[in-house]
């Protein structure tokens, strides 16, 4: 089966532990969430299977291939992050043309296709370019490769609401053309969440939580209520984290609600992914 697989993989930079024993897999035809904090690894796992980085130990393969020095399962991968490979003089039809070089199955037509929708001159040069218009390019790229793994690392990175929304109704539309595996890494959960078929948590360098998105949002809610009877709610309960204000309490749970026996005075509201994330990944937080 065609799928990128990590067994127990581990990083060190010096004596910063990276990734801890991290095992997950990943399909065509499915968009993935990676999510976590500022340093929790994200671009670690990235570089790792993208090759750029080796791991210490544990093992990646594409398509049963070991990616390590393997130009035949690297070429099966791209990465969009936030480097600038083009000469500041290049233009960008130009680039086009050299990103077909080296992706075999690259769409120039839908590249072009997708500049227009992005409002994109693809006379001007990469020096001319603002931050957001820089990283429509890169998206035009993303999309455009035919890679049957696509990462994009922070994909809206200068981009205002306007164009945010567009690249999220563009990514829908290319992943009906093109099937691919997409993994998107990036802050801004609230918007990708319905994008996202199953989300990969990592905190720390440890992966925290593996998880269907819908299976996700229908376990997670919150309980508001007189502290006492708040504490005497969650005994017993995956509680994820909690905040207090005078003498009313809220608990954040991980369970379906429909489970649970609501005391009186208690009211229950669901919670959304970036609530999820929040809760499950600050120092206090996680599931216990």
């Amino acid at each position: 089966m065609n799928k990128i697989e990590l067994t127990g993989t581990y990083k060190s930079f010096g004596t910063v532990q990276a990734v801890k024993d991290v095992s997950m897999t990943l399909e065509p035809g499915k968009i993935y969430g990676l999510l976590g904090r500022n340093g929790a690894g994200k671009s670690t796992l990235l570089n790792m299977i993208t090759g750029r980085v080796f791991p210490d130990a544990g093992t990646i393969t594409v398509d049963g291939e070991g990616v390590i020095e393997n130009d035949r399962a690297l070429g099966k991968i791209y990465l969009m992050g936030e480097s600038k490979y083009y000469p500041d003089g290049m233009r960008l039809k130009e680039a086009y043309h050299w990103a077909a070089k080296f992706y075999p199955d690259f769409d120039l037509e839908n590249a072009y296709y997708l500049a227009k929708q992005f409002g994109l001159n693809t006379r001007k040069k990469f020096k001319e370019l603002s931050t957001g218009m820089s990283t429509m390019f890169r998206l035009s790229v993303a999309l455009s490769t035919g890679a049957p793994y696509i990462f994009l690392d922070e994909p809206v990175l200068g981009l205002d609401a306007v164009h945010r929304d567009m690249f999220y109704r563009l990514l829908v539309e290319q992943f009906e053309r093109h099937p691919a595996c997409y993994v998107i890494s990036t802050h801004l959960i609230e918007e990708v969440t319905g994008l996202l078929e199953e989300v990969y948590i990592i905190r720390g360098g440890e992966l925290l939580l593996h998880e269907s998105t819908e299976g996700l949002l229908a376990r997670g809610y919150t309980a508001t209520g007189p502290v006492s009877v708040i504490d005497d709610f969650i005994v017993g309960r995956t509680c994820i984290g909690s905040d207090s204000l005078g003498g009313l309490k809220s608990a954040y749970l991980l369970e379906p609600v429909e489970t649970a026996q609501i005391p009186e005075g208690v009211e229950v509201s669901k919670l959304n992914l970036q609530q999820l994330f929040v809760q499950l990944t600050k120092e206090q937080g996680g599931i216990v």
